[in-house]
């Protein structure tokens, strides 16, 4: 291999992963991020509680600016999947996607999480999220379901919780088990009832779109909610943590400590593949926590000094 050793891998291209990159390459690093394509940031219609967007801003559209503002300062990114990650014997880190293998001192995981989604046709799903029929996170949108009737599809070990907290918004909560008899401990059944929220047994055999509502079809028959918010929990991308032997969580997120270290020297996470809020603005800032740790780290290594003006001229009119 004849490419220099990068000082820092970042594999992951969301809110966390790209806010690191603007940070490194302004740390005079050099740096590539290998983007997956997949951030949930992208699945936003549009996001209303991110700071400095007073009128809202659409997922994919945040996630341009932040790659054209990386850019500006240098990060190479390139679409990809990391499918291979070792640790060599002089303790940096060798990773392979499409393009190849590349060397890194340092990684930093930014590979995010999955939703898991309710059974129906792919392009109904994504055609319903647009259209605000399907949402996710109730810290982010809640407030657009004021006063409107929702539905959560939820077992007992997600659904009661995601119900409760919704009722701050609205009056009209259905919490209703996508795949048979809802089973709740008599605590929760009794929570729910305090809280006014409905609860209807599954198993829910169609979710169809309609004009500005989304019908769910259970044994009790056919509901109709102005949204329906999923709460059937999320796969955590964290194999590439895993072939490093990382420390997890019970819940398989990658564990870190104040610094967004691993228990793995030189390997790093932030954002949704570390346990978290599931919110950009805190996956932004555990990405800028990582880039300076990543920074700091490698000085202690070698020194990060800036050569003189004057003999970095000299060395690209003699190159």
């Amino acid at each position: 291999m004849d490419q220099p050793v990068l000082d820092c891998l970042i594999v992951g291209g969301g809110p966390a992963g790209l806010t690191a990159a603007i940070y490194l390459s302004r740390y005079h690093l050099d740096i590539l991020v290998i983007d997956g394509g997949k951030s949930r940031a992208s699945w936003i219609p549009t996001s209303h509680n991110h700071a400095g967007f007073p009128k809202g801003i659409h997922g994919s559209d945040l996630l341009d600016r932040m790659k054209e503002q990386a850019r500006l300062y240098g990060t190479r990114i390139e679409e990809g999947q990391v499918t291979r990650i070792d640790k060599c014997d002089d303790g940096t880190f060798e990773a392979e996607w499409g393009s190849g293998p590349f060397r890194a001192k340092t990684v930093l995981l930014a590979t995010g999480v999955t939703n898991r989604r309710p059974p129906m046709d792919e392009e109904l799903h994504d055609a319903a999220m647009a259209e605000g029929l399907i949402r996710y996170c109730p810290i982010c949108d809640g407030y657009e379901v004021t006063d409107k009737k929702v539905g959560v599809l939820g077992n007992a070990e997600r659904g009661p919780a995601e119900a409760i907290f919704l009722r701050s918004y609205t009056a009209d909560v259905t919490l209703i088990e996508p795949d048979g008899p809802l089973a709740l401990t008599s605590e929760d059944r009794e929570r729910l009832r305090r809280a006014d929220v409905k609860m209807i047994d599954g198993p829910v055999s169609v979710i169809e779109p309609g004009e500005g509502e989304i019908h769910v079809e259970t044994p009790s028959g056919c509901l109709s909610f102005a949204s329906i918010y999923p709460a059937l929990g999320s796969d955590v991308h964290n194999n590439l943590a895993k072939m490093l032997g990382a420390n997890l969580s019970s819940d398989d997120c990658v564990v870190v400590d104040d610094h967004q270290r691993t228990s793995v020297p030189g390997l790093y996470a932030a954002g949704d593949v570390v346990k978290g809020l599931d919110q950009i603005s805190h996956a932004m800032g555990e990405g800028g926590v990582a880039s300076t740790t990543i920074r700091n780290d490698l000085c202690k290594e070698t020194p990060l000094y800036r050569a003189p003006a004057s003999s970095m001229e000299n060395a690209e009119e003699g190159s």
